[in-house]
């Protein structure tokens, strides 16, 4: 679900807490190290989040938030704040080549550059913490 985050509007904000829960506690932050990552360049996007991206002549980046249930990927666009919201259930990850990564959500998918060391423990931090969240959703049936 790609939203525009950029107001304070209720709606909104219900729609990511249904989605992809509450930000992690102060606790679970420390233990991963960090719920949020290093700015992340875009090098390629699904044509929805392209032809935000394509507005304006800035550098097109983002960052990933990881909440209990899934994430939040923000970008800028102009003057606007869009979010791709993903719950763990339909995210995808590739890793393209070596400096790639890939998000995918049903028709939409960010491709960023994994050029530093942070970007690809940052993958290896949410690929673990998606698969302990599916797995204790497993163990819960």
């Amino acid at each position: 679900m790609l939203l525009n985050i950029s107001y304070n509007d209720r709606k909104v904000h219900e729609k990511v807490l249904n989605e992809v829960g509450s930000p992690l506690r102060l606790v679970e932050r420390f233990k991963l190290g960090g719920s949020g990552s290093p700015k992340l360049f875009i090098t390629k996007a699904s044509l929805q989040i392209y032809n935000l991206l394509i507005l304006d002549n800035n550098i097109n980046t983002c960052n990933i938030e990881i909440r209990s249930e899934g994430i939040i990927i923000r970008f800028r666009s102009l003057l606007e704040t869009y979010a791709l919201i993903i719950p763990f259930y339909k995210l995808n990850i590739y890793k393209g080549s070596a400096q790639e990564y890939t998000l995918y959500r049903d028709s939409y998918f960010i491709r960023i550059a994994a050029k530093t060391p942070q970007v690809h423990n940052f993958m290896k931090k949410l690929r673990s913490f998606k698969d302990e969240k599916s797995d204790t959703n497993i163990e819960d049936l």
